[in-house]
């Protein structure tokens, strides 16, 4: 494998891995989060009285980079001295699942909240309807921080 990639050491491709679960799923984050609150400031230019729901349904798809921090904090916590190549390249595959799928499913999220903010707009007492809406895109989020979780138990 050292031609493939060189004499670098394992806790470099980790450290990647790391990256990846946090960075991109944090993207997915940050633009559902931005998608739901653009949706949420109309509403509440209109109504500010309806805040508390707004905000809850915005929060929703900042879950995907919580979920990709823990599994950064999970591979950071595996690197140490002596990690070998094979297992800094496990680690670093490990971040892909709740990274790439954090990415997406933040996204949608956000969009199906910002639809869910809209709904509360107009009937107030569907909110739990509307959370119930976006976390069924939030499923595809947890199956995926799990599916990191056993990676990084296997290294």
């Amino acid at each position: 494998m050292e031609y493939l990639f060189g004499n670098l050491d394992g806790s470099i491709w980790a450290m990647l891995g790391a990256a990846v679960a946090f960075f991109v799923a944090g993207m997915g984050s940050a633009k559902g989060v931005g998608i739901a609150g653009e949706a949420g400031a109309g509403v509440l230019t209109e109504d500010p009285g309806k805040f508390g729901p707004v905000m809850v349904m915005e929060a929703l798809p900042s879950t995907q980079a919580i979920y990709g921090f823990v599994i950064a904090f999970l591979i950071i916590g595996n690197v140490g001295a002596g990690i070998t190549l094979q297992e800094g390249l496990f680690l670093f595959a490990a971040g892909i699942p709740v990274g790439l799928v954090g990415l997406m499913s933040g996204i949608y999220q956000g969009r199906v909240a910002a639809a869910g903010i809209n709904m509360i707009a107009k009937r107030s007492d569907s909110m739990g309807r509307a959370i119930i809406l976006a976390l069924m895109v939030e499923m595809f989020a947890i199956i995926a921080f799990i599916v990191s979780i056993l990676m990084i138990g296997k290294v």
